[in-house]
């Protein structure tokens, strides 16, 4: 029960959709989404394959969780061989798609192949085909949606598509469903794109069935109830959303600044959540129009916002939509202080682009600070930029790349081969903030020493999803540590990527995690799937997931040498803040976590660790 016990396999070279069973005593060892379908791909690809040819293969997973009532479960995966970083690659989504996918009856859609020409697959319960997809090559995610719900007549297919930037190459484009909600990471849309798949349109009404529905439902209330009492899920993310962060960040002198030279900005406050539900000057109407929610969310952290009708971006285009998904706090981020630009609404209006063509915000505004820093130190020039004016706090530049990287063009084109390959590109390597090729997320790991470990081992490349060790040390959830200490950080950063690994294959959002424990999940998906279920069982399901993703990584060539950080971090100290004098100590922690997860000195799994998981 709770798994469909079905897989679809699109073969887009020959055009064949094909049912299959579920591996069954995968599910048991994987659970499901992240961990059941990186089983699939490990055991059907070389992990050593070029991500971008035929060979490679991308897979759509849903969790056991998804489509049921327990809360947040809408969530889906796309698993693939990343294009931004050669490494293992897992983007989790939320939005509508995930449950939809779940009622048509599918726990997967594998792709293999290339089709010759672009298409699409659709999908209406057990009827699936793939269509031409011309009349939409070449279009928008937003046009996209809008176009096939259009032409099957249907208001309610969900759709999950790629923008111009996947079909043109661009290394970090994503999988975007329901107009702003993505697969945002690693490349996967880039991969999408690589075999001439445009959109997978699904529409499913057959219902998801648990095990035991009325022990269900007593565990899914009993969650809900936790969810609602706690200050985070059920205050702060549904009033501020994530850019509650913000100013918590700033303060304790850990948000990175313009390309990481500062861990401080300046101009933290005029891109903040409070920022945000402040009216504006102009028409007395704040960014923030209100909050949304995912399928079956009760925390309810999405933005849905609005830019000034007089501002420079919206004046210059009348036409363009401007009530949409708003900024959370990654994405306010990278777009602003990895940029030094602290203008909400070119903010906002970068961040509708990367909805509309299919970006991830975060690695294109840290690739737009790279950038800023090499036209600064004078490696590039108004020649290369195409006369942009590439300067630290530059909105018209932040808003003209995110146009031109959107469409492949230009400057943008180079800003779209991701920080690590521009960098290299221009002989500036070390400029580049990234972790195996994938940029940094929203924290300096000065300020937070256990992020340094976390973007250092995550196995998809600099990822904080993987282990939210700011959880413990900002928040003091599940319990406070010290920020500015290396002490017990590999226990911690080790347990976060097991749980994690767990919560993103049972299908619900790890937003529940600043709630709720393992004891709070195992009933519920105990009650929903056929088994034995415990806290125990499902920690040790991904620590399985984990050193499989590992033993991936290590197939496809990566080795210990990459579980590292960039000097700036490693050598240049921070200057303010809680953390002035310090850099991360990752010599102190590594060895230590390679120990606790039972690997060699350089990082490989031992023998008897693989046997003990049964890998």
């Amino acid at each position: 029960m709770a798994w469909a016990r079905r897989i679809l396999r699109v073969n887009l070279t020959d055009g064949a959709c094909t049912h299959e069973p579920l591996n069954m005593d995968w599910a048991r060892q994987y659970l499901g989404q992240r961990g059941l379908a990186t089983k699939y791909l490990m055991e059907e690809i070389d992990p050593k394959v070029d991500p971008l040819s035929p060979e490679n293969k991308m897979i759509m997973a849903t969790g056991p969780l998804t489509g049921t009532c327990a809360s947040t479960a809408g969530r889906y995966s796309v698993i693939t061989k990343g294009a931004l970083t050669g490494a293992i690659a897992c983007s989790n989504s939320g939005g509508f798609f995930g449950n939809e996918m779940k009622n048509a009856g599918l726990d997967m859609i594998i792709f293999e192949g290339a089709a010759k020409t672009p298409v699409y697959l659709f999908i209406d319960n057990d009827d699936c085909r793939l269509i031409d997809a011309a009349d939409f090559w070449g279009k928008s995610v937003w046009d996209t949606e809008e176009g096939i719900k259009e032409k099957h007549g249907d208001p309610q297919i969900r759709i999950a598509s790629i923008g111009v930037s996947g079909e043109k190459g661009v290394k970090f484009a994503c999988v975007v469903n329901d107009m702003h909600r993505a697969a945002g990471r690693s490349g996967v849309g880039t991969v999408m794109g690589s075999k001439n798949l445009k959109a997978v349109a699904i529409r499913g009404t057959l219902g998801v069935r648990v095990d035991d529905m009325a022990r269900f439902l007593e565990t899914t209330a009993a969650g809900k109830a936790v969810l609602a009492e706690n200050a985070v899920t059920g205050q702060g993310l549904p009033t501020f959303g994530t850019q509650v962060l913000m100013n918590v960040i700033n303060e304790v002198g850990a948000l990175p600044t313009r390309n990481h030279r500062d861990v401080q900005f300046e101009g933290a406050n005029k891109i903040s959540a409070e920022a945000m539900a402040e009216p504006r000057e102009s028409d007395g109407k704040p960014n923030l129009v209100r909050n949304a929610a995912c399928f079956g969310c009760t925390i309810a952290c999405g933005r849905v916002s609005t830019i000034d009708r007089t501002h420079y971006t919206v004046a210059e285009r009348p036409e363009y939509q401007i009530a949409s998904g708003g900024l959370e706090y990654e994405a306010a981020w990278a777009l602003g202080a990895a940029t030094g630009v602290d203008d909400l609404d070119a903010l906002t209006f970068a961040n509708f682009i990367c909805n509309e063509q299919g970006l991830d915000p975060i690695s294109f505004g840290a690739t737009v600070g790279a950038a800023m820093e090499l036209f600064e130190e004078g490696v590039i020039t108004d020649k290369e930029t195409g006369g942009i004016d590439c300067t630290f706090g530059s909105a018209r530049a932040l808003t003209d790349l995110a146009e031109l990287c959107g469409r492949g063009e230009g400057f943008g084109a180079e800003i779209g081969l991701g920080s690590k390959l521009l960098c290299e590109k221009y002989g500036k390597p070390d400029l580049s903030m990234s972790v195996k090729g994938q940029e940094f997320p929203a924290y300096d790991s000065r300020g937070v020493q256990g992020m340094g470990l976390t973007y250092a081992t995550s196995n998809r490349g600099a990822c904080h999803l993987r282990s939210y060790t700011v959880s413990s040390e900002i928040l003091g959830v599940p319990e406070k540590t010290d920020p500015l200490v290396t002490d017990g950080k590999a226990s911690l950063v080790k347990a976060f990527q097991d749980a994690t690994a767990a919560v993103d294959s049972a299908g619900i959002c790890v937003f529940t995690t600043f709630a709720w424990t393992l004891e709070d999940i195992a009933p519920q998906i105990d009650a929903a799937c056929e088994g034995e279920w415990t806290s125990e069982s499902l920690l040790e399901v991904g620590e399985r997931i984990w050193n499989l993703e590992r033993q991936f990584n290590i197939a496809a060539g990566f080795t210990g040498k990459d579980d590292t950080l960039p000097k700036r971090l490693l050598k240049d100290a921070a200057k303010a803040g809680p953390a002035e004098g310090l850099t991360n100590g990752l010599d102190k922690m590594l060895p230590e976590y390679y120990d606790l997860r039972g690997w060699s000195p350089d990082g490989v799994p031992t023998n008897e660790t693989v046997s003990r998981l049964g890998l």
